[in-house]
């Protein structure tokens, strides 16, 4: 397939055809972000998206069931774009049982939600959200670019239209200085945006990004890995969903763990205490990575 750049994409679209409609990031302001820092956002041509979903039908039909939009945040796109081309992968994968895409609480909101509803009717089911933070003095520091009020209200408009949701929240986000605030307030965010899936990933300080300046010339730290457990701990701990699969076993992350909550938070926070006793070795660094 024809792709411009590096592509990225969440661990559990590992198997789905990855097809890149937008070009990096329409908010691309992230102070710890570098993903497409390389990129000018902008929307391909729909011919040429088109083209692209035709090759891969010729390529691999009936074998595509799953379709993750690109690149960042490709809910960004117009519906006049998204229609023909969510017509399209139908037509051309005749086993497809889902589409998603990242969104931002921007993009969402700036959706009326008779067009969420059509996108969903069109089968653009799951929406990828990071949040980072429930925080909004972190928040604000990271430059999201919407605070936890403005992602309860994207939610609601999301779920309201019958679309699923991932969460990903950020392990040290807040830095040591904000530590428990952070976290405290990522799982009262989880709690209010109820997902379908919930991660925890953990920052990693990436040269050329703002927050690795920051932390270069002192004014950001990295919490130690006892504490961004501690900070694990508190989001598993407090936060309360309907019924959500919750995983912690993305590459950045010092303790690979898993489950569904509420139904096994006890059984997470046994993991975590243990790990925190220092009877669990954490993942090394040379074995961290994106």
């Amino acid at each position: 397939m024809r792709y411009e750049g590096s592509v990225y994409r969440p661990p559990s679209e590992a198997n789905s055809y990855l097809l890149q409609a937008t070009i990096g990031c329409s908010w691309n302001h992230c102070t710890y972000c570098a993903t497409y820092q390389d990129k000018q956002y902008r929307v391909r041509p729909l011919a040429e998206t088109l083209e692209d979903i035709a090759m891969a039908g010729r390529a691999f039909g009936d074998q595509v069931r799953k379709v993750f939009v690109m690149d960042g945040d490709a809910l960004a796109m117009e519906l006049e774009l998204w229609e023909p081309i969510l017509q399209a992968l139908r037509t051309t994968f005749p086993n497809l049982r889902r589409v998603s895409c990242y969104a931002t609480a921007l993009n969402l909101l700036a959706k009326s939600e008779q067009e969420l509803r059509r996108l969903r009717e069109l089968g653009l089911e799951l929406l990828y959200i990071g949040p980072e933070s429930g925080d909004d003095v972190t928040l604000k520091r990271i430059a999201k670019g919407a605070s936890s009020a403005e992602h309860i209200a994207a939610a609601a408009k999301a779920h309201a239209a019958g679309m699923k949701q991932s969460l990903i929240f950020l392990l040290g986000a807040g830095g040591a200085e904000r530590s428990e605030q952070h976290a405290r307030a990522s799982a009262q965010l989880a709690t209010a945006m109820d997902p379908e899936f919930l991660s925890a990933l953990t920052l990693m300080l990436i040269p050329s990004t703002p927050i690795h300046k920051l932390a270069k010339r002192g004014r950001f730290e990295l919490p130690s890995v006892e504490g961004l457990l501690r900070e694990l701990r508190i989001i598993v701990a407090e936060t309360d969903p309907t019924d959500t699969i919750f995983r912690c076993n993305h590459a950045s992350n010092y303790l690979p763990i898993g489950g569904r909550l509420p139904r096994d938070r006890d059984a997470i926070l046994q993991q975590i205490d243990t790990a925190l006793s220092g009877d669990v070795p954490f993942r090394p660094e040379w074995s961290r990575g994106l």
